[in-house]
């Protein structure tokens, strides 16, 4: 049977579209489920996405947690294996397989008998794919190129769109801070022209001077300022 699928292809690249929602996380949980949902005989599935030592795990069933959890403590295993040498896994049968003995016994007491492990190399991390069967022999090696060739294309896309809005939030929380930090030290410039009588240009350096003098950012000290004109003021209403 061939485990490229036309739901499998309209879920895939579903995930290539981001929102206000979308995270590594997210992205991750959907393609779990997309696995478990899109591939004939995968009954579940997990996402391991490496960004130099951070980790982020995702898994479509609590019990494929526990396997993931198990193979880096036991330092082997199929998804190991595909990081380390960069090309896909497959065990058609943990009980037949020789390879990884206690790995094989975690897999069966979790109800896997068949793995197929497919890593996937993006820019700024690796991704390592497992599809789980709980019958033996369900992934086909010679459907596995076709299958990893499409889930390369489709996560590639949906990660970078990822990573691409993230920037675009971060330089949009930047500028939204820089803009506040413009207009409270304004705000205070003001106070201290009124009360001194100098220029916007000498507010500007005593203010400056004095956050030097106390290692403190100019917006943050502005911010200080400001609070405390607006505290007074408000005693004095009161």
């Amino acid at each position: 049977m061939d485990m490229v699928t036309p739901v499998l292809a309209r879920d895939l690249a579903a995930l290539g579209r981001v929102s206000e929602e979308t995270s590594s996380e997210s992205v991750l949980r959907g393609l779990t489920a997309t696995l478990a949902g899109g591939v004939p005989g995968c009954a579940g599935g997990t996402a391991e996405l490496w960004q130099q030592e951070r980790l982020v795990v995702s898994a479509s069933h609590s019990e494929l947690v526990v396997l993931v959890d198990s193979e880096s403590e036991l330092g082997e295993g199929p998804s190991a294996e595909a990081r380390v040498s960069g090309g896909h896994v497959i065990l058609p049968d943990v009980l037949r397989d020789l390879r990884w003995p206690d790995y094989a016994a975690m897999a069966v007491r979790c109800g896997v008998r068949s793995v197929l492990a497919v890593p996937i190399t993006v820019e700024r991390a690796v991704l390592v794919l497992g599809l789980y069967g709980v019958r033996p022999g369900v992934f086909a090696a010679r459907e596995v190129p076709s299958l990893a060739g499409m889930l390369a294309e489709q996560v590639t896309v949906a990660l970078e769109n990822m990573w691409d809005y993230d920037e675009v939030r971060t330089d949009a929380a930047q500028m939204q801070e820089a803009l506040a930090g413009r207009a409270v030290i304004d705000q205070a410039k003001g106070i201290i022209m009124k009360s001194s009588g100098c220029s916007a240009e000498a507010a500007f350096d005593e203010l400056r001077r004095i956050s030097q003098h106390h290692q403190v950012k100019v917006a943050d000290l502005a911010r200080l300022l400001v609070d405390e004109h607006q505290r007074n003021q408000a005693g004095k209403r009161g």
